[in-house]
């Protein structure tokens, strides 16, 4: 189980991967950016760690966690790319899953999900399915996966055993908006319940796409073109009857919750909601749980600096307490709602 700085934004930051590396291998993955990312391969721990998880036993990096937050599966590695038709780790951490009902979010672009024995066992689950899908133009990034029209198919299969089906269409690429936007009545059609929308962004000049500008430390499409592009999207999206969700920080309160995967009204699924954007945008301020005030839980901001002299620094604080420590950021966050709202 692994968090990282994605905790500052994410409402569901716990990861999972079965697999290290992905053959899957889409050229715009952030993964691509991480070394040994062509060697594909079961993880350390496994069914092993998630057992441990499920029962309430927490590492370094989650002890601030202490309720039974859902298992964000499928970060830097696909959990149903070819691998799994022989080594199976997906499936047996499946069936525990399904015995214990431990909620979870599965995010994958593989349609072995759609196959027996997996399809039967997400039906058993607490579990909402991400299906990363845009346009078949995205085929020509994506050449290890299943093609986009093999996805939908995926999908329908798929619409009555997943508690929700959302499309994930992270990386949006603006020149292929108009594609998108013709897909959102497909993608209601297949049985989705709403879209997941986030912009391109890379560390690495030679992969910015035309119109892109540095921003800190990543290039990044300008925050005024995604907006208008999401808000077309969106009003789009709700004539289809799907729901929008944005995964975009800058503009996360263009979605429909703040929760952008889809979860709301779930009872099982509860999300972190102390963090940045609920703390910038939410009516009611959030409040840290009980671990999040407990002295070293601060262990997933140790990745924003890989130094000796920042871990030092944080190793004996709260969670609580470094997240209180952004209020610079916040307002810059209520000031794009302000601009761009």
């Amino acid at each position: 189980m692994q968090c990282g700085t994605q905790c500052t934004g994410c409402d569901y930051p716990i990861h999972f991967d079965t697999y290290t590396g992905c053959s899957f291998a889409c050229s715009y993955c952030f993964a691509n950016e991480k070394p040994n990312k062509n060697i594909v391969a079961p993880t350390n721990g496994g069914i092993n760690a998630l057992r441990l998880f499920i029962s309430g036993k927490r590492t370094s990096e989650t002890r601030f966690c202490d309720w039974s937050i859902p298992i964000h599966w499928g970060s830097t590695s696909d959990p149903f790319q070819p691998i799994e038709k022989t080594e199976c780790k997906t499936l047996e951490c499946l069936k525990l899953l399904a015995e214990t009902k431990y909620p979870f979010i599965i995010s994958t672009k593989g349609t072995l999900i759609a196959e027996e024995p997996y399809i039967s066992l997400i039906s058993e689950c607490e579990c909402v399915v991400q299906i990363s899908a845009a346009c078949k133009e995205y085929d020509i990034m994506e050449m290890g996966a299943p093609e986009f029209e093999e996805r939908i198919k995926a999908i329908k299969k798929l619409r009555d055993k997943a508690k929700r089906i959302n499309i994930r269409i992270q990386p949006y690429f603006p020149m292929y908006f108009s594609e998108i936007k013709e897909n959102l009545k497909v993608f209601s059609e297949a049985g989705a319940y709403g879209i997941i929308i986030e912009g391109f962004s890379t560390r690495r000049k030679n992969k910015c796409k035309e119109g892109m500008e540095y921003n800190g430390s990543r290039y990044q499409y300008p925050v005024e073109l995604l907006s208008e592009n999401f808000k077309e999207i969106k009003n789009e999206a709700h004539k289809c009857g799907l729901k929008f969700f944005c995964g975009e920080t800058r503009l996360q309160f263009l979605g429909d919750d703040l929760t952008c995967c889809g979860t709301s009204g779930l009872g099982r699924f509860i999300p972190n909601k102390y963090n940045l954007p609920h703390m910038a945008y939410d009516v009611n301020f959030p409040i840290p749980t009980e671990a999040m005030n407990r002295p070293s839980t601060a262990r997933p901001f140790r990745s924003v600096r890989q130094t000796t002299e920042w871990y030092n620094q944080i190793k004996s604080r709260s969670f609580a307490e470094m997240m209180e420590n952004n209020e610079e950021y916040v307002n810059w966050l209520r000031e794009l709602k302000e601009v761009y709202g």
